[in-house]
């Protein structure tokens, strides 16, 4: 497992491809598969299915380091 480095996302965009967390560290950690009106489309690392939810639970936005 790679460490992850967390940016606010007060400061920052959400794209596809970007790791999101409700808290730095916290689980669970999703990627966002798209993003349209508000809403991302979400999948966890575990197999399940992707999950819609508002843009606005996430605190966090993370980049792997490494």
């Amino acid at each position: 497992m790679h460490a992850i480095d967390w940016v606010s996302l007060t400061k920052t965009t959400v794209s596809p491809g970007d790791l999101v967390s409700a808290a730095a560290g916290g689980l669970p950690i999703y990627r966002v598969l798209s993003v349209a009106d508000g809403q991302a489309w979400l999948q966890e690392d575990r197999p399940c299915a992707p999950q819609v939810m508002p843009l606005d639970r996430f605190c966090w936005k993370g980049t792997n380091l490494g």
